[in-house]
């Protein structure tokens, strides 16, 4: 069975994680390398074969754009980015799909399919979307291993200084990461942020008020700049 060969190059470890999971739903990709910046990446291009890139545009040392200028001769490209201004930029530099954080796996799967219209051999099917689009999952380091926690199970997750509480339906989970780096893993509309310290899952909520939302048995406040926002989505 043909393989396309592809890197990652991303230096948020959440977003690689996601992107490797991904990678592991198509039989027909093989990752190599999670590159954490472009420098290891041009290692990567000099030692092996690749046939595919999911390029991040804000990296350190070398950016995104500037890394695929210096390819003489590119594999196939898609950018992975959370700023969508740099479209335009990107399409002028023929890369085949430009993915926009948080990434749904069905968008993924668009993108990859994309590579078909330059290459004889389809990468996999449409209709073989992979159930793990139903039940999305993350892995978080916990005491030097790393747990999974499902998406739809997750009932809120709390700040506290350098830390996150992870409260799901299974099990609690405490990670050494800020809201703002797991915001953008939480691709499901499902999550709202409603204060500085919290996000919460829409569909657990029991009640709320103009001033807090019950979940289970823990009230959560709504933070006074975060109201307006809150009170429109419920």
């Amino acid at each position: 069975m043909l393989k396309y060969s592809c890197i990652i190059v991303e230096d948020e470890p959440l977003s690689a994680e996601v992107l490797t999971d991904y990678v592991k739903e198509v039989p027909l990709l093989e990752l190599k390398k999670v590159c954490s910046d472009a420098i290891y990446a041009m290692e990567t291009l000099r030692d092996e074969k690749i046939d595919l890139i999911f390029l991040d545009i804000h990296l350190p040392k070398i950016k995104g754009f500037e890394f695929l200028a210096s390819l003489k001769n590119p594999p196939f490209v898609i950018i992975t980015s959370a700023y969508k201004e740099y479209a335009l930029q990107a399409f002028d530099e023929n890369v085949i799909d430009y993915l926009v954080k948080p990434i749904r796996f069905s968008r993924f799967l668009q993108a990859i399919n994309k590579i078909t219209k330059y290459s004889e051999h389809p990468v996999i099917a449409p209709s073989a979307v992979s159930t793990s689009e139903k039940r999305r999952y993350l892995f978080f380091n916990v005491d030097k291993k790393k747990v999974k926690i499902y998406l739809d199970e997750i009932l809120y997750i709390e700040s506290i200084r350098d830390y996150i509480l992870i409260t799901s339906i299974s099990q609690v989970i405490n990670t050494k990461l800020k809201l703002s780096d797991i915001e953008p893993m939480l691709s499901d509309n499902n999550f709202i942020r409603i204060h500085r310290s919290f996000i919460i899952a829409k569909d657990k909520i029991k009640a709320f008020t103009a001033t807090d939302v019950e979940i289970g048995e823990k009230q959560i406040p709504i933070g006074r700049s975060y109201k307006e926002l809150v009170l429109r989505a419920l």
